[in-house]
């Protein structure tokens, strides 16, 4: 059906790729959002994992509409023959309906930024290590009203497109209230970021949730309207 998650996901990724300044990095952000690997992908499409590193890389020349096709194609098989979670997760309703108070800013990135130039950018420091170095977006909430006023399904919707992020919660004072609800939202962003706190008051236990979940922890001190304006900055 022209109107299924697959299509509609489908049409998003060409039209980003398509419209980028670089399509390939946006190819590469998709493919490892998808967790494929160049050798998967090629696989699927039956050519060398080297094309898609000349792709990626601009080596070649940009893809076409029809070579991106195939390409978004081949991941989305991949996925459904993986169970579809990323199909099911990208196809959430983005626009969920949060009022301006609980969600501050919600981006998609075109190509995927490393958490250490995302920290750069506002000033973070990072107190907890996690599995991943890079994210495909953010999302900047009031920490007070999105735990009090959101329900489990809606704080999901907080990732926007996909998990691949970092959640900024804004109007902390010591870390517990965001760090606490992390533990029972499945599955967790990449990076959280506390925001209007210094290291030194944090909550002590903040780090060791953050290594349990596997998610980057950082906090920064800036400004809101310096923080928000360097996010939009980026990539």
């Amino acid at each position: 059906m022209s109107d299924s998650p697959r299509r509609q996901l489908a049409t998003k990724i060409a039209g980003e790729v398509t419209l980028s300044e670089d399509p390939g990095s946006t190819l590469r952000k998709w493919r490892t959002d998808f967790d494929v690997s160049q050798t998967n992908l090629a696989a699927e499409l039956d050519v060398s994992s080297s094309v898609i590193s000349d792709y990626e890389s601009g080596r070649r020349e940009n893809p076409g509409i029809g070579v991106v096709s195939r390409i978004v194609e081949a991941l989305l098989t991949i996925d459904e023959s993986r169970g579809g979670d990323h199909i099911r997760q990208y196809a959430r309703v983005l626009s969920a309906g949060f009022e301006s108070d609980i969600v501050r800013d919600l981006r998609e990135y075109p190509t995927t930024v490393s958490l250490s130039r995302l920290y750069d950018a506002i000033d973070a420091t990072e107190v907890q290590s996690g599995h991943a170095t890079s994210v495909s977006g953010h999302t900047v909430i009031d920490s007070i009203a999105a735990i009090t006023r959101l329900s489990s399904e809606e704080f999901y919707r907080l990732y926007g497109q996909s998990t691949s992020r970092a959640l900024v919660f804004t109007e902390i004072t010591r870390g517990e209230s965001p760090l606490v609800a992390m533990r029972v939202v499945t599955p967790t962003p990449n990076a959280v970021i506390l925001h209007g706190i210094e290291e030194a008051d944090l909550w002590e236990h903040a780090p060791k949730l953050a290594r349990a979940d596997g998610f980057s922890l950082a906090v920064t001190n800036a400004s809101t309207e310096e923080m928000l304006e360097s996010l939009a900055s980026l990539p």
